[in-house]
């Protein structure tokens, strides 16, 4: 089946999605980063398409490459209030620098705050839950008007990530995830060729970069994750899991024209 070919509504089985997804891998998993970021934006799912960025320690690749395609995709960052105030001020940065024109950050829901976190404390107490209200449920939100998103995982930063596909099925939307295949040599290249700024925490040793009460360097021989709930027995916040943004239908038909 070409990439252009019209799929059956989002309402259709899953299965056919699924085996989109499969044929999606098969034919175009081994092009490079930006040739699958283009083949996504202008082929797949113009205008259609989401990414959804940390503004994290290498989060600034998959963003430079979007800017040299079109500069006007929705960036959607999770703004789960407890960020540090360096990722915040390496956001706008980064959003100068490249001149994106829709960054959308989305916010907890209030509600589920005052009921479920009145003290701001729930990641002391239940990182999942925490997790879940102020990063799972806002992706949800963000990605329901598309039909795709983009996300900057790779597969070097964790075990749990090393079978890493570039494109999944998730519930009724496309997830791709162009820089699976890059190394942690070739991202450092890239910055450096391209002139990009550095996260500034990156030089206390921070490599993966979220939450403040839930991001710590990362030692020596560690994985780049590894600083991520750091001896909670966690690995992921939950919005890369298979389950997410199951909840609704896209709105638009994936690999539609």
């Amino acid at each position: 089946m070409d990439a252009n070919q019209r799929l059956p509504d989002a309402g259709a089985a899953q299965e056919n999605i699924e085996k989109y997804a499969l044929m999606l891998e098969t034919d175009h998993a081994h092009l490079p980063s930006q040739a699958i970021v283009e083949l996504v934006l202008e082929r797949l799912y113009p205008g259609r398409v989401t990414a959804i960025s940390s503004f994290g320690a290498d989060s600034a690749i998959l963003l430079h490459m979007i800017s040299k395609i079109d500069r006007t995709t929705p960036v959607v960052f999770l703004d789960t209030g407890k960020h540090f105030s360096k990722t915040l001020k390496f956001r706008d940065a980064l959003v100068n620098d490249f001149g994106l024109t829709d960054v959308r950050a989305i916010a907890p829901d209030p509600g589920r705050l005052r009921s479920d976190d009145p003290t701001g404390n729930l990641h002391r107490l239940d990182a999942d839950a925490c997790c879940a209200i102020r990063k799972v449920e806002p992706m949800n939100r963000a990605v329901e008007p598309f039909a795709a998103w983009l996300t900057g995982r790779k597969r070097f930063q964790s075990a749990t990530r090393s079978a890493l596909r570039v494109f999944e099925a998730v519930g009724p939307r496309m997830r791709i995830n162009p820089l699976a295949n890059l190394t942690a040599d070739e991202i450092r290249n890239y910055l450096f060729m391209n002139e990009i700024r550095e996260h500034p925490l990156v030089a206390h040793g921070y490599l993966s970069i979220g939450c403040e009460p839930c991001s710590a360097p990362v030692k020596p021989g560690e994985q780049a994750r590894s600083g991520r709930w750091a001896g909670l027995g966690k690995t992921e916040c939950g919005i890369h899991f298979p389950a997410d943004a199951k909840a609704r239908p896209a709105t638009a038909n994936p690999g539609a024209n």
